[in-house]
């Protein structure tokens, strides 16, 4: 007779099928980089990461779509949503800080990055191009957003944290 399987609570199913998702992108990036080098897994990783963010966005955006008139603000908490969609917070820790509501900008602090640790353990960190920039774009477009969008700082690079300077664009 056969046993049954373990029931999980629906968070840890949800981050369990989170982490194991990203576990399949980083086999993914490290047979690309193997196989066809690192200068095709940069430019394949970072495509795939603007189509699925922009695939989440646009999913989310069907059931809770961002106002047009959206601020800084708002628009931050979307993303941040967002970023707890494709991540659990142990993964990714983002939070949006240094808000100028007149101007339209505001600035996310990444602290914590798995996807960093992972590839340092796998030797893989050097050479590595990070596709941050095309997630967010990814994100933006999904939920409708013009952004100018700027990497600020970045862990990779020795930052003790990534940060994001973004600029929302208004329609004339």
């Amino acid at each position: 007779m056969r046993e049954r399987a373990v029931e999980f609570p629906l968070s840890s199913e949800i981050a369990l099928l989170r982490r194991s998702w990203w576990l399949h992108d980083a086999r993914w990036y490290q047979a690309v980089k193997t196989r066809f080098g690192q200068e095709a897994a940069n430019e394949l990783n970072a495509e795939v990461m603007r189509f699925v963010a922009r695939r989440v966005a646009t999913l989310y955006s069907r059931r809770k779509p961002t106002p047009p008139d959206s601020g800084p603000r708002e628009v931050a908490a979307v993303l941040q949503e967002l970023a707890g969609l494709m991540f659990t917070r142990a993964m990714v820790r983002l939070d949006a800080t240094e808000f100028d509501e007149a101007d339209g900008v505001w600035e996310t602090e990444v602290s914590e990055h798995f996807a960093l640790k992972m590839l340092a353990a796998s030797r893989s960190l050097e050479g590595y191009d990070c596709p941050c920039l095309d997630l967010r774009a990814g994100w933006f477009e999904g939920i409708g957003v013009t952004a100018d969008d700027e990497v600020v700082a970045c862990m990779r690079e020795g930052a003790e944290t990534c940060r994001f300077r973004a600029c929302l664009k208004t329609a004339n």
